[in-house]
């Protein structure tokens, strides 16, 4: 799918960010999220999601029927790899793991490195070296800093 998925947005220019498919019983979601330097606009959505949408279904690659959802990856976006995440170094994570570290499965706190397929994550004085492999779902966390008035 994720093959399918990139000639087509390609096609416009964008880029994929990251591709998520969920089969759910009767009906399945695929997400796509596309990314292009200046941002993606609603019609690039749009266009990727009317061609993506066309080729699937020529294609027979998702059996049944599916909801295909095509979107930006937002200001709390998804880190699909270690490219991602080298390129949010320094800002505040929201890290999902599969199986517990040191006694949990969530930590929230700054990306300060990602090397050898781990990331670093440093919470006040501690830093917890997670695996990306053990990663469920990883997030950027947005902040607002209040503009001087």
């Amino acid at each position: 799918m994720r093959e399918l998925a990139q000639v087509t947005v390609e096609a416009t220019g964008c880029a994929i960010w990251g591709v998520e498919y969920q089969a759910a019983g009767k009906r399945s979601r695929l997400r796509v999220y596309i990314d292009k330097p200046g941002g993606v606009s609603i019609s690039d959505c749009e266009q990727v999601s009317h061609d993506l949408g066309d080729l699937l279904d020529v294609e027979g690659v998702i059996g049944g029927s599916y909801d295909l959802e095509v979107s930006s990856p937002g200001f709390d976006r998804i880190l699909f790899n270690a490219e991602q995440y080298a390129g949010h170094v320094g800002e505040t994570v929201d890290v999902r793991l599969n199986f517990p570290f040191e006694g949990r499965k969530r930590f929230v706190g700054l990306l300060a490195g990602v090397e050898d397929g781990q990331a670093l994550v440093r919470i006040e004085d501690e830093e917890y070296v997670l695996p990306l492999e053990n990663v469920q779902r990883a997030r950027v966390v947005p902040t607002f800093e209040e503009q001087g008035r």
